[in-house]
């Protein structure tokens, strides 16, 4: 059984008489614990499937059916619930807030949760151990290189153990030797089980993934099964 089922899915978006066609006829299935590459030439929807993906951006026709849930057809307080639940989110500007240390960066996805301040703590030092930074909690971002930056970012989207994590080049902002060795550790995270979907125009990040979808045009070109 999927864990992700896309069902004729379309983008349209319009500026005065014109309309733009971002996504049409898009059918996919993901199966948990698979790491998906989505690839494509710029405009060609890649980022607009990964917003549709995360529950931020409606489509015009079609359903994303998530753990058997439709989500376009949950009320925004239930789908913001969803999101909170199954997905961490990744950018390529890591986002990180600057006057707030590592481990209060990392913690922020838990602060709308009843969990005690202790196990938010223990939640957040866990996951920075696991990823590499155990030591590093009370550092300010802009104490952190690009890499470490990029870590925390994927810290705090992990904290709450989310079943599937959203990667929009996750290594845009760095340089080949860090951008490595962050895709190492997504690879360390899908072989313990994290379902991953990444957005990359890098082929070298792409071959870390078990399964590549390539768009054009709004239209998948191959890798749909």
């Amino acid at each position: 059984m999927s864990l992700i089922e896309i069902k004729n899915l379309s983008k349209t978006y319009e500026s005065g008489e014109e309309r733009v066609s971002a996504l049409v006829d898009v059918r996919l299935h993901i199966d948990k614990g698979e790491f998906i590459s989505i690839m494509g030439p710029s405009g060609s929807g890649k980022s607009t499937l990964l917003t549709i993906l995360g529950g931020l951006n409606h489509p015009t026709t079609g359903e994303v059916v998530v753990d058997d849930i439709p989500i376009y057809q949950l009320h925004l307080e239930k789908l913001a619930d969803f999101r909170r639940e199954y997905l961490g989110f990744i950018f390529q500007s890591f986002q990180l807030i600057p006057y707030l240390t590592v481990i209060e960066n990392v913690m922020l996805p838990l602060s709308i949760t009843e969990r005690s301040n202790r196990e938010q703590v223990g939640m957040a030092e866990r996951i920075l151990e696991r990823i590499g930074l155990k030591g590093k909690e009370k550092r300010l971002p802009d104490q952190l290189s690009g890499g470490e930056q990029e870590r925390v970012a994927i810290a705090r989207a992990l904290v709450n153990a989310p079943p599937i994590l959203l990667a929009d080049e996750p290594t845009g902002n760095l340089d080949t030797k860090t951008g490595q060795e962050i895709m190492e550790l997504f690879k360390s995270l899908n072989q313990d089980g994290q379902t991953i979907i990444m957005v990359t125009h890098n082929p070298e990040n792409a071959s870390f993934s078990s399964r590549t979808i390539s768009l054009r045009d709004g239209r998948i070109e191959n890798g749909a099964d």
